[in-house]
């Protein structure tokens, strides 16, 4: 964690609200909700928006009755979803689980420690093991180093915060999460930018007290949106108040990431015969800081196009679950 404040006391623990944002999660929803009233410290609250699903989802957690506070809207997406459960708690920190995902039994034991011993802190974490299958296949640190110092511009590299526990007033004093489309599915490090660049300081318990569980479809999905999604985020933290260094970090990776960007547009267009494939493969060549390899293959693609899409399709049938195995996957920000 950072280094505290000169003259800083422990405080009390502070309580924690379990928010559970679920969609269509009627299968998975369950263990995430056991989890979250089986920590050996109890939340205060167990939140549950459903975002306007349609499956058994009502049904599966009506035996908890008022164990938990169950809740339903209209089908506004995550962010919406978390912003309602924010409002409704009345807890000091608000903990995400999402309804896919489980904690370990001491998860909320180890934040309430952490925000005891830290009361400077307003973002709160643990360590996780990403989980496929029921295997463990790696650890979210692992891939993703904790920053400890200059945050706000560690946080542009990489999205180092991940399922954590948020001071629940400046969380809301700060707007929430962004409900727009265009940051959607990376709304969550939208939100740890505008934090962290708001003075916010986080945390993070070494052990791995979440579990992640990863299905073998997650990895994909739709990748150009999910990295459209992060340079909408990162030119929206140009309008920040930022320092000289952060305005630096900015400057050198929001290139990196429309490089990213333009990369993965054109391999969909390649594997989807698209008419502008061509035109796609060209632009990466064009784009500039893209390596001479890249550069190569790019210019490869362009001039024969269905023979690069043969070869996409061929990588993705061979490495789409070993990486899983690997335990590398990405989430948003990454």
């Amino acid at each position: 964690m950072p280094p505290p404040p000169r003259g800083l006391a422990p405080g009390t623990p502070p309580s924690f609200a379990v928010a559970i944002a679920t969609y269509q999660a009627a299968a998975t929803v369950v263990a995430s909700v056991e989890s979250a009233l089986g920590q050996t410290v109890a939340p205060s609250e167990v939140i549950v928006v459903d975002d306007g699903s349609t499956d058994d989802t009502a049904d599966a957690l009506r035996p908890y009755g008022s164990r938990i506070v169950y809740v339903r809207q209209e089908n506004r997406g995550k962010a919406a979803a978390i912003n309602a459960a924010a409002r409704l708690s009345g807890s000091d920190f608000l903990s995400i689980l999402d309804a896919d995902d489980v904690y370990e039994p001491d998860r909320l034991a180890a934040l309430s420690e952490l925000a005891a011993a830290r009361p400077d802190l307003d973002i709160l974490m643990t360590d996780a093991y990403f989980e496929a299958g029921g295997e463990i296949v790696g650890r979210f640190s692992d891939r993703t180093p904790f920053a400890t110092t200059s945050q706000s511009v560690a946080i542009f590299e990489r999205c180092f915060v991940a399922w954590p526990a948020l001071r629940r007033t400046k969380l809301l004093a700060l707007g929430g999460f962004d409900e727009s489309p265009l940051v959607s599915p990376a709304e969550d490090w939208e939100c740890w930018i505008r934090l962290l660049h708001a003075g916010c300081s986080a945390g993070m318990v070494p052990e791995p007290l979440l579990r992640y569980r990863i299905a073998a479809d997650s990895l994909t999905g739709d990748r150009v949106n999910a990295l459209r999604s992060r340079v909408h985020i990162l030119e929206l933290a140009a309008r920040l108040d930022l320092s000289a260094d952060e305005r630096r970090a900015l400057e050198r990776f929001l290139p990196h990431r429309r490089r990213r960007l333009l990369l993965a547009e054109a391999e969909r267009a390649l594997r989807e015969h698209a008419p502008d494939a061509r035109a796609r493969a060209l632009a990466v060549v064009a784009a500039p800081g893209t390596p001479l390899t890249a550069r190569a293959r790019a210019l490869a693609a362009a001039a024969a196009p269905r023979l690069a899409a043969r070869r996409l399709a061929a990588i993705e049938a061979r490495t789409g679950y070993t990486r899983i195995k690997r335990g590398v996957p990405r989430r948003a920000g990454q």
